[in-house]
């Protein structure tokens, strides 16, 4: 596990733009892609939404949702409910880590867009298991992040950006994660199984939707 929490305050007003320099709209068409498919969903739990630019058009969508927005960052919570305001009488924010959350009653959506990049194996394992388990068949589980093509001449490539992007935020933040892991194997052994994928940048980014068996 890692030693202790990285500090996203640090970053949470550049947070955009850095997206936007790094790989343009790229990101947040990643985060966007299966919107319609869980516009059904009542109440989600989303963990790690950074600045909320996907849980303001979560709620925009679909007007009967529920949400809580868990962050260990203070600041980024801040942007999410100012950036939430339109629905704030359906929108709870926790400060804590991902870690230490129940998943509320009812929940029937969880989502981490490029979140779990910030745990260990261990850490994703432990995160799924205990969600899967207080959840009921048929929840669905959203995920964006980022993955080393299966292309033998950009995989170099992808490594060392994918490396770049780590030490950039150990040095911002704090973030003592070096690799990515692995949240498939985790999601499969938690009970959930792939409904859809999609990629981006000859898959350096991915979306995929799971659902509770």
């Amino acid at each position: 596990m890692s030693n202790a929490l990285p500090n996203f305050d640090r970053i949470a007003r550049i947070y955009r733009w850095s997206e936007y320099l790094a790989l343009g709209p790229l990101l947040e068409r990643t985060r966007f892609h299966f919107l319609p498919q869980i516009a059904d969903r009542h109440h989600a739990l989303v963990l790690g939404d950074g600045d909320g630019r996907f849980l303001a058009r979560l709620l925009h969508q679909s007007p009967t949702l529920h949400a809580l927005a868990v962050d260990t960052s203070a600041a980024m919570l801040h942007l999410l409910r100012r950036r939430c305001h339109l629905a704030a009488e359906r929108l709870e924010t926790q400060q804590a880590s991902a870690l230490a959350v129940d998943a509320p009653p009812a929940t029937d959506l969880i989502v981490t867009h490029f979140f779990l990049d910030c745990l260990t194996q261990a850490e994703v394992d432990r995160l799924t298991r205990h969600l899967a388990a207080q959840v009921a068949p048929g929840t669905l589980w959203l995920l964006s992040d980022f993955a080393l093509p299966p292309n033998r001449l950009l995989r170099p490539l992808a490594a060392l950006y994918i490396r770049g992007l780590y030490l950039t935020f150990a040095l911002l933040t704090g973030l003592s994660v070096r690799r990515l892991p692995d949240p498939q194997s985790a999601l499969t052994a938690a009970g959930f199984e792939l409904v859809a994928r999609h990629e981006r940048l000859c898959g350096l980014l991915y979306t995929e939707l799971w659902q509770r068996k």
